[in-house]
């Protein structure tokens, strides 16, 4: 998809907010953009099976879409009953081209239900090649006296408590070859003052990936990241108000918000034996924003 259409997408989102996290993309306008038409599979992925939590919607659905399109069957994982409809989409795009399709409504902060969900994964598609930890909730907070300790609780139970459960349950069916991807943010390096906990979550994330790719090295198992900036994805109008949302991406270098479609390349890299020599390491997809060593 070219430069100028992204652009034109940015210019069209008006302020417009949900009352409930996750958030749902049905309701989002303009549509994000998760399927770029310019991106052809080459068989990356082929054989492999992935599982992706919060695969309904936003960046998920896009690595979804981009690993079928590469030959992958896809599991997808998602919170709530009022994304049944974008989960249905996903799966019904999965399947466009060629991918066996799962879909489970799972709460990923309690242990056991993960440990549920990879093996219901391993009954539908026999085995499981890559982990994509990509759910995540943010409630936004001025004034550290205001994030609650449940806040702070539900926050750190679905963003690092759910991620580190699912690599538990999922480590159990991988071996050497086999790829985990998690989700961080720019959050975790630029920090956030009005998402003090959320960025703690990834930052976590980050010094987990490097970790645990320590840890599996010898085994064979990569674990890297990708860490996203303002991607218009549900949870920014379920997160911020409507003003935020509008001009969401505008303070970036690029001087506009990303789509779900522009992260989905950087997934497959790191999934697929191109990042062979490749473990513990971040990609920022992020308009330019975060410049570290």
């Amino acid at each position: 998809m070219s430069k100028d259409k992204y652009e034109q997408i940015d210019k069209q989102v008006k302020a417009q907010t949900q009352d409930q996290q996750p958030g749902v993309e049905v309701e989002m306008t303009p549509a994000p953009i998760y399927d770029d038409e310019n991106y052809l599979g080459s068989e990356k992925l082929k054989g492999k099976n992935a599982l992706i939590t919060g695969g309904d919607s936003g960046i998920g659905r896009a690595v979804a879409v981009a690993y079928a399109k590469e030959g992958a069957n896809v599991a997808i994982a998602y919170l709530d009953e009022q994304e049944d409809e974008d989960a249905k989409k996903t799966i019904e795009l999965i399947e466009k081209y060629g991918g066996k399709a799962y879909k489970v409504r799972v709460d990923i902060s309690d242990e056991e239900n993960c440990e549920q969900l990879v093996e219901q994964v391993i009954n539908e598609f026999g085995e499981l090649h890559i982990l994509v930890n990509n759910a995540g909730k943010q409630f936004p907070q001025e004034d550290i006296a205001d994030i609650s300790e449940d806040q702070l609780r539900e926050t750190f139970e679905t963003n690092f408590f759910g991620l580190f459960y699912m690599t538990k349950a999922a480590l159990k069916h991988m071996k050497k070859g086999d790829a985990i991807v998690n989700t961080s943010s720019i959050t975790a390096y630029n920090g956030s003052p009005g998402l003090m906990d959320y960025s703690a979550t990834k930052g976590a994330i980050t010094s987990f990936t490097r970790s645990l790719a320590l840890n599996l090295a010898e085994k064979g198992i990569r674990v890297n990241a990708v860490a996203p900036g303002p991607i218009w994805t549900p949870l920014i109008p379920a997160t911020f108000d409507g003003q935020t949302v509008q001009q969401h991406g505008a303070d970036t270098p690029v001087k506009r918000r990303g789509q779900p479609a522009e992260n989905a390349p950087a997934y497959v890299f790191l999934a697929s034996s191109d990042s062979s020599y490749m473990t513990g390491q971040t990609i920022h997809v992020d308009g330019g924003n975060y410049v570290g060593s």
